[in-house]
């Protein structure tokens, strides 16, 4: 039984949302079974904006075949590279994709970097600023005793790397130059209310817009100035880059048809964006469901769009292309099921009181027998198993066989779904072999 080498604390975090039933927020490389043949391209990606490119991917998969741990995999490798990451989960009441101010709003509130959790908008600034004055002080050593010759060229240095920005978007760097002054002058209150504004927060407080010289709040048409002005900060603050995930972005399917058509044009005018090289940097990347790339009350809307993420999947699945524009998740089988239970007792196993006994009673047998036990209370749907079977083998198996010496789990477990614990995708595919399981109602 191998041993990840991994902290205690990355370890627990992952054990603890497996436990809940949750997508852990970290330490998804150490069982992401089955991404290994996207990760060379997928870095080259990451590469490519690191170093000043920009780039685009469409994750398609059915649902639970694991979209939303496929993007989180994808962001700890981007915050490995230095990158900054957010995941956005698109809806109809929250997050409408036809509103890129609220999708900006989303962005900077879900903002994370390898060392600061969301929101890290205000550390980022703060972090560039710092970058700014270091910068000064290199290039001019006699300002190290001249504070106010150092703030003058702070500033002229602020409007120098903002000025492809101010050229369309001014308001974001008069924030900036306020929100600094705000800070040099102690006023907490007025600093604090610039960056909830450079945040797209709505209701900042006249006094603070009036104090940085700007109006309003953000617009549709300033989120895209405001997103390139982030990615400036960023990169000078030694995030070379920033990839935003787009989530279930197939609820566009679900609005009125002027809203849907009103969301794929954003969709079409941010990759148009993104070609023309206006966000050097960034790395898009959506979840959708093949109905939302295929179907007509989907991409199929706006030819355009449609043209543009044509991917041919009439190929056998072995063989797609790891840099196509769409990327198929082809969901688990059993035998990844199994890989995938193993991986988590191994890693389960690695911080027990009792791994010999680990090893003993929930053996690749077991693992296996458990896995196939549970695609069968789901319809033989393996690829929505994934969730439910991993919470069942950490908080049912592994935890009693490591808690009491005397459990067995082929002795004395024996698999039930509650109702109450099933997602409503899992509940309509137990519902559908009702005959055939055993439900213990809540």
């Amino acid at each position: 039984m191998s041993t990840p080498l991994v902290s205690a604390a990355r370890r627990r975090e992952v054990i603890d949302a497996l436990r809940r039933g949750t997508v852990p927020q970290t330490g998804l490389d150490l069982f992401a079974v089955g991404l290994d043949r996207f990760a060379p391209a997928l870095d080259e990606r990451i590469s490519t904006t690191a170093t000043g490119g920009a780039a685009f991917h469409a994750i398609r998969g059915e649902y639970g075949s694991g979209k939303t741990f496929f993007a989180r995999w994808l962001a700890e490798r981007a915050k490995r590279a230095g990158l900054a990451t957010a995941e956005i989960q698109i809806s109809e009441t929250e997050t409408p994709l036809h509103k890129l101010e609220t999708v900006y709003r989303r962005l900077t509130e879900r903002l994370t970097t390898a060392t600061q959790q969301p929101s890290a908008l205000r550390s980022v600034i703060d972090g560039w600023f710092y970058a700014l004055e270091e910068d000064a002080s290199e290039t001019r050593p006699d300002l190290a005793d001249d504070s106010a010759g150092l703030e003058a060229a702070v500033d002229a240095l602020m409007e120098e790397r903002l000025r492809t920005v101010a050229r369309t978007t001014p308001a974001f760097s008069a924030a900036l130059r306020g929100y600094r002054r705000a800070t040099m002058d102690g006023d907490a209150a007025t600093a604090e209310a610039l960056i909830a504004w450079l945040g797209g927060q709505k209701s900042v407080a006249a006094s603070a817009r009036r104090a940085a010289g700007v109006r309003g709040d953000l617009d549709h048409f300033a989120a895209l100035g405001f997103l390139q002005g982030l990615l400036t900060v960023l990169k000078d603050c030694g995030h070379p880059g920033l990839l935003i995930v787009l989530d279930e972005i197939e609820t566009l399917q679900r609005v009125r048809g002027d809203v849907r058509e009103k969301g794929l044009n954003a969709l079409r005018q941010l990759l148009d964006e993104i070609d023309t090289g206006r966000f050097p940097g960034l790395f898009l990347v959506i979840t959708g469901t093949p109905a939302f790339y295929d179907g007509q009350q989907g991409v199929q809307r706006l030819p355009p769009l449609a043209q543009r993420l044509a991917t041919d999947f009439t190929t056998d699945p072995r063989f797609d292309n790891p840099r196509a524009v769409q990327l198929r998740l082809s969901g688990f089988d059993l035998q990844r099921l199994g890989e995938l239970g193993r991986s988590v007792r191994d890693l389960y196993a690695g911080a027990a009181r009792n791994p010999d006994r680990i090893a003993s009673l929930v053996d690749d047998a077991y693992v296996s027998e458990l896995a196939t036990a549970m695609t069968s209370r789901l319809g033989g749907r393996a690829g929505i198993a994934p969730r439910l079977f991993l919470r069942k083998l950490v908080a049912d198996v592994l935890d009693r066989v490591d808690e009491f010496e005397d459990f067995d789990p082929r002795r004395d477990y024996a698999l039930t779904v509650n109702t109450a614990e099933l997602s409503e995708i899992e509940r309509n595919a137990a519902a559908d072999t009702a005959d055939d399981i055993e439900l213990e109602l809540p």
